[in-house]
């Protein structure tokens, strides 16, 4: 029995996730959580195979959970659900670890495929992720700055971008504030920005805003 998580802050999207598995034989659903604090406090409880995770939850975002679940988790399977299409996040999104990207107005059977394969120890990629992997290994991606940021970086970026200070980045990512002080000089030299205004305004002209 393949044990699943679900964790969406929104009650009708986990319902229709629920109700779309409900009948499907070899699942079982472990739990669902509404936000990240929730989703790590459960996972201490329940034993999980494969993480359906949404990358915008309220408090600790779905890539803060990617981030704890790799250092703490290594054989659980993350399949990242966004309302962001592939061309915003996915391929970041692997490279810090999940085992597949898949937006939220997938069909049934397409996310019992990502399901399966992950659950197999297996990527799953979707049609136009594939696309967007072979553009970059073949070197003809015209991908934004912002793909090139750190897990780290990318963390602390989205989260100066939606009006957090340092010291509550800081303290949220249990940092020292000259740390992440470093890692926003660091944003603005890469993305060519020159102030918190303007990573706030790249963030939402890139459709970047996550939680």
């Amino acid at each position: 029995m393949l044990r699943l998580a679900i964790v969406d802050d929104h009650g009708i999207v986990r319902a229709g996730f629920r109700e779309m598995l409900v009948d499907e034989l070899g699942i079982r659903i472990a739990f669902e959580a509404a936000s990240g604090e929730e989703a790590l406090e459960k996972l201490r409880e329940h034993d999980c195979d494969v993480l359906l995770l949404d990358l915008s939850l309220p408090g600790q975002s779905g890539i803060d959970v990617l981030r704890i679940v790799r250092q703490r988790y290594a054989d659980l399977k993350v399949l990242v659900l966004s309302g962001f299409p592939e061309e915003r996040y996915a391929l970041p999104m692997l490279r810090h670890g999940a085992n597949g990207y898949l937006c939220k107005d997938c069909e049934r059977e397409e996310l019992l495929k990502a399901i399966q394969t992950v659950a197999r120890g297996r990527r799953y990629v979707s049609g136009r992720t594939a696309e967007l992997l072979a553009d970059d290994l073949a070197g003809e991606s015209t991908a934004p700055a912002h793909e090139s940021l750190s897990e780290r970086e990318l963390q602390v970026f989205l989260r100066l971008a939606r009006g957090e200070s340092v010291s509550g980045i800081a303290e949220a990512l249990n940092l020292s504030v000259k740390t992440v002080s470093t890692y926003r000089s660091r944003l603005l030299e890469k993305l060519a920005l020159a102030s918190n205004a303007e990573l706030a305004a790249y963030a939402l002209q890139h459709g970047l805003m996550v939680a």
